[in-house]
């Protein structure tokens, strides 16, 4: 990869970790979105979106409504940025496998965000369960956390895997 080209594919990560931060309320609106349209497949109780709370509430036609609102802390953009950053720092060191780079990045990102719209319908599936104070803990505190490492883990062992595996003959 000549030079200038290299230069803006690391300007353009660098870019996206800065929006991801910068935009990060933003980017959990987009989440609070995607698992409503979730919910709304998975349940049959009523799912309300209230993204300009970064809220969603389900079980609205049940005895017991209950809402989650994504907090920054809940949120998988913060995840994203390792990845970027790892991206930057092996584009940098070996620009000629940008392609495949650029492939893991996009496949890991998408199962950081798909683990964390897991995580959602795991808490939600344990309040249905369990009710809302122990589903919730459990959901929330110990399996929801669960979920978040282990996928969080399985992203990064697969953009490692996809990146650097060798070209079969």
């Amino acid at each position: 990869m000549a030079r200038f080209p290299l230069l803006v594919a690391l300007s353009a990560l660098a870019a996206a970790g800065a929006g991801v931060v910068l935009a990060e309320r933003f980017y959990r609106e987009l989440e609070v979105r995607l698992a409503g349209v979730l919910l709304d497949l998975f349940t049959t109780s009523g799912v309300y979106v209230a993204p300009d709370r970064e809220s969603v509430y389900f079980g609205l036609t049940s005895a017991t409504p209950f809402g989650l609102r994504m907090t920054p802390e809940c949120s998988s953009a913060f995840l994203l940025l390792p990845l970027l950053v790892v991206t930057m720092a092996m584009l940098y060191f070996r620009p000629s496998n940008a392609q495949r780079l650029f492939f893991s990045l996009g496949i890991s990102a998408l199962v950081i965000v798909l683990v964390n719209q897991l995580r959602i319908l795991t808490i939600v599936g344990l309040v249905h369960w369990f009710g809302t104070d122990e589903g919730y803990y459990w959901g929330h505190t110990l399996l929801g956390s669960m979920v978040s490492v282990f996928g969080g883990a399985v992203s990064i062992v697969l953009f490692v895997w996809l990146s650097t595996r060798k070209k079969q003959a």
